[in-house]
């Protein structure tokens, strides 16, 4: 039987947030300056209705997922939207329930205070992470376009 335990992101995590932190970034083929990192771990503890926030995953004992969430006003509704920004599961322990429990944080994180949206994106290729949140949530259609 395993033991899977999620918590906020603390201090001491540091060292396995960046490790998983950074294999997220590889998985989306991407590289972040070390002054990104240090902003974002620095934000992850900043007081603020609006800073970032995240837990961290562990199966038995070790630290093998973390996910990054924040919240923001919007125009349709009165309380605020909770948008989960990052997910990731170790590979070795991916179908797991890592994910599932990790979107269920923040989701009983976000209700705690009233917020009843949370959504996130994922790209169209990833398709074992698509598989749990077609399990977990509904798809709006919705398609993302940015200015970059």
């Amino acid at each position: 039987m395993t033991d899977i335990t999620v918590r906020p992101l603390a201090q001491p995590d540091h060292a396995d947030w960046r490790r998983l932190w950074t294999d997220y970034l590889t998985f989306y083929e991407t590289k972040l300056p070390e002054e990104v990192y240090a902003v974002t771990w620095k934000r992850l503890f900043t007081e603020g209705e609006f800073e970032p926030k995240g837990f961290i995953a562990t199966l038995d004992g070790k630290a093998v997922g973390l996910t990054h969430y924040l919240y923001h006003r919007s125009g349709w509704s009165e309380k605020n939207n909770c948008y989960l920004q990052d997910l990731f599961a170790d590979p070795d322990v991916r179908g797991k329930g890592i994910g599932a429990a990790l979107i269920k944080a923040v989701k009983e994180e976000a209700a705690r205070i009233g917020v009843k949206n949370v959504y996130w994106m994922t790209h169209e290729t990833n398709a074992t992470a698509r598989k749990l949140y077609d399990h977990v949530a509904r798809r709006t259609g919705f398609i993302e376009y940015d200015l970059l």
